[in-house]
This record gives C-alpha cells, structure tokens and sequence, in this order.
C-alpha cells in the first residue's frame, strides 16, 4: 500500500510513468492496471517483468526498454 498511498497523493499531472517490476512468474500482474489508476494524470507506458532470478543478466532487455522509450 505504499506505493498506492505514493502514487495518489502525488501530482503526476504531465509526467510519463514507465512501471518495471521484478516477480517470479506473475508478470506484470496488476502493476500497469494499478498505477494507471493511482496516477492520476500520468500518461503510463507499457512496463517491461522481469523474473527475479534473471534479473542479474537483464541489462540487455532493459536497454531494449529504455530505448524503445527513446530513454537513450
């Protein structure tokens, strides 16, 4: 609940929310669906899951993500 209690007291007005999540098999679960609702005003992109115990050798799926957001 601390993200959410986060999120909704936070003016996110104008600002884009990119969600990434580490799980071990659920994905991305909620995470979007919630942060678009808790948000407010956030134009929320599509996150990028990645499993836990993959999380060590994700570099390369990260850069795909950032610069597929034109992050770098």
């Amino acid at each position: 609940m601390a993200v959410a209690t986060f999120l909704e007291k936070y003016d996110f007005a104008g600002k884009t929310i990119l969600p990434l999540c580490t799980n071990e098999g659920s994905g991305m679960g909620s995470s979007e669906r919630d942060v678009k609702k808790y948000a407010k005003g956030a134009d929320v992109k599509n996150g990028l899951a990645i499993t836990g115990s993959q999380a060590a050798n994700a570099k390369a799926a990260v850069e795909k993500w950032f610069s597929s957001n034109r992050l770098i």
